[in-house]
């Protein structure tokens, strides 16, 4: 019997994303410095007669709960790794992300539901074996598997641990645009505009400020042709761009933009703000960092 469990599924902000030219076989290397947000999607795992997916939450409307989701398909590739069939539970997602918003939700859902189906089936799937299943699942599968902070290099699957980050927190805004990632790698394609993927020197930093700095330093190549596709996006980062705010940025591919604060009571305020003056947009004040549960 499935022992019921429930685990939040973290939003993804890239502080930084650098994107290489394409390489022969169309995909472009990147280098990206990744923290977790402390808000997200929820998961819940029950106990049922038969494997099944339910969708809730402010952004499932529209949502298939059919084997195409990424959270059916990780509990799916889970399975099948462990020799067995679809297990009998009831994954619950309540959608609480905005869809294709640069915050990596699906990614994020689909790493939840392996570490929840793992954990309550009590599977013999080691840690790197379920790490290679989330990278099966997509760019973003490996870093939000575990939601801790990372540079992911690659495609996104060569991880590396990073310094400790200071307290930090952000705002998110989201003004309900959705942007085709294939769509902003075409455009940045047709730019012909990339920058360079190493790695760059990560020192330890000693506050907020400290990281928005050296992060300023830093790109998201992304942002230009998210912004060429979504006019909308421009307004986002110029609201953000308050008196609170250390740096203001994109998120992956948008149309999430973000903005750094030195406190919680900062990031607050700009928060209300924001909303007061946007009131039909998606914000979120919250901490950057994780692992969070």
């Amino acid at each position: 019997m499935a022992t019921a469990g429930r685990t939040l599924a973290p939003a993804k902000v890239n502080l930084f994303l650098h994107v290489g030219p394409p390489q022969a076989d169309g995909y472009h290397s990147l280098c990206s410095l990744m923290a977790f947000a402390d808000t997200g999607d929820e998961l819940r795992l029950e106990p049922a007669a038969a494997f099944e997916l339910a969708i809730k939450g402010p952004f499932g409307k529209g949502l298939a709960a059919d084997p195409s989701n990424l959270v059916w398909r990780a509990a799916e590739a889970l399975a099948r790794e462990a020799g067995v069939g679809l297990p009998p539970v009831r994954l619950i997602l309540d959608k609480r992300l905005p869809v294709a918003s640069g915050l990596g939700g699906g990614s994020s859902d689909a790493g939840a539901a392996l570490r929840l189906v793992r954990a309550s089936l009590d599977q013999s799937v080691d840690d790197a074996r379920l790490e290679a299943l989330a990278a099966g699942l997509g760019a973003d599968g490996a870093p939000c598997l575990w939601g801790r902070p990372t540079l992911a290099q690659g495609r996104g699957e060569r991880l590396s641990a990073v310094p400790e980050l200071p307290p930090l927190w952000a705002v998110l805004a989201n003004c309900g645009v959705s942007v085709s990632t294939p769509a902003v790698y075409r455009a940045l394609d047709q730019a012909a505009v990339f920058g360079a993927v190493e790695p760059p020197t990560l020192p330890t930093w000693a506050s907020a400020a400290d990281l928005a700095a050296w992060l300023g330093a830093q790109r998201n190549d992304l942002e230009r042709p998210s912004l060429t596709l979504a006019g909308e996006i421009g307004p986002v980062l110029a609201a953000l761009s308050g008196p609170e705010a250390l740096l203001t940025r994109l998120s992956g591919s948008g149309g999430t933009c973000f903005a750094l604060c030195g406190t919680a009571q900062a990031a607050a305020s700009l928060a209300a703000r924001v909303l007061e003056d946007h009131p039909d947009w998606w914000v979120r004040d919250c901490r950057l960092g994780g692992p969070w549960t």
